[in-house]
């Protein structure tokens, strides 16, 4: 096999990833411009901006009927977004979050979870169920800008000082919507480099197409959260680094997901090792995020550090199943009578004191 595969898939990366970061920032200084909100800026043109890479490559996907790498990506995503990204960015720095729309926003990406595995059970994302989902981000969207009205003043004050619109004239306009059209070209560019490569070194390495989507693919479309997030939190801008990571995840599954079954010619194919396994994996990933936001909004190290060691086992296990490793029972054993449970246990304990401080602070 020649190098070009690997030439291909990182250039196509690149491509992505500054793509994304031309569409969002050109966007979000139009937006300003405009007189949008930064609030709303935030909470829409940036968080949606940076799940442009997973669109791009799940609408190449779906067109040319890749739907292992099309779901792959999607459900990959949404299980990095929350134990790759927002764990390392409570390692970084704990997060206390004060703002309302994410403390909601969590049990509507369960709910939505839910649904797509609900549409996904019998073997096929129809064009109408993607339809669905696609039209919900529309209503999604809606709420959103209706509930930034009732925002605290903190939370304003942190998305004010980093999406507030600058004075620029008509030239700077210009160049912003240059930025937009050029982040589109290379996004396009990008994903069917991308989606080639990774195509070919599956195929090379014999594994299967859904083990690429949802690891290298994955996680290289997820970068533009990665950094959002993780440089959000240095700043102490904790929100924005949450806030970021769960409307993505949302928008990948009404948009992203939403669109490529609506642009693949039969609906998206979804196999039955997505079913039994990947998808109830992000549906308990989304879960495990829920005591997080019940217990004051705050995000410790050592829950960041959780989600982290979660996902090198998540990890580990797409690595050793694919290649039909012998250590692959031992390991199963250790993740369910082991982890699991000393995961659940902490975590019940951790919101059992949490109802007990309230319960004190009432009396």
């Amino acid at each position: 096999m020649t190098v070009l595969p690997f030439f291909f898939f990182a250039f196509g990366l690149v491509c992505l990833l500054v793509g994304a970061e031309w569409l969002v920032r050109g966007a979000a200084r139009i937006a300003a411009w405009l007189g949008i909100s930064p609030l709303v800026i935030g909470l829409t043109v940036v968080a949606f901006g940076t799940s442009s890479p997973e669109l791009a490559i799940n609408l190449l996907s779906s067109l040319t009927g890749q739907s292992d790498i099309a779901l792959g990506n999607v459900i990959g995503s949404n299980i990095a977004n929350i134990l790759l990204i927002l764990g390392l960015s409570a390692a970084v720095a704990p997060l206390v979050v004060q703002q309302q729309v994410v403390r909601q926003d969590v049990p509507i990406m369960i709910a939505v979870s839910v649904v797509t595995f609900l549409f996904a059970l019998d073997g096929r994302m129809s064009v109408l169920e993607g339809g669905l989902l696609f039209l919900s981000l529309i209503a999604y969207t809606w709420f959103l800008i209706r509930q930034s009205r009732s925002e605290s003043q903190q939370v304003r004050q942190e998305y004010e000082q980093e999406y507030a619109a600058k004075e620029e004239g008509k030239r700077r306009w210009v160049v912003n919507a240059g930025l937009v059209i050029l982040g589109l070209g290379l996004l396009s560019l990008g994903a069917r480099w991308l989606v080639n490569g990774a195509v070919d070194i599956a195929r090379w390495l014999g594994v299967d197409e859904l083990v690429i989507g949802l690891t290298i693919v994955a996680v290289g479309t997820s970068l533009p959260e990665l950094a959002t997030s993780v440089i959000a939190a240095l700043k102490g801008e904790r929100d924005i680094a949450v806030g970021n990571v769960v409307g993505s995840n949302i928008f990948n599954l009404l948009a992203v997901l939403g669109l490529s079954a609506l642009v693949a010619p039969r609906g998206l194919i979804v196999s039955e090792e997505v079913i039994v396994f990947d998808l109830p994996v992000m549906i308990a990933v989304a879960v495990a995020s829920f005591p997080i936001f019940f217990t004051g909004g705050k995000i410790y190290r050592w829950e960041g550090l959780l989600f982290l060691g979660y996902y090198a086992t998540y990890t580990a296990y797409l690595v050793l199943k694919s290649s039909e490793h012998a250590a692959l029972p031992a390991f199963q054993q250790a993740v369910i009578w082991f982890v699991f449970p000393l995961t659940l246990l902490t975590l019940g304990i951790t919101m059992w004191q949490e109802v007990r401080q309230r319960n004190r602070a009432r009396k």
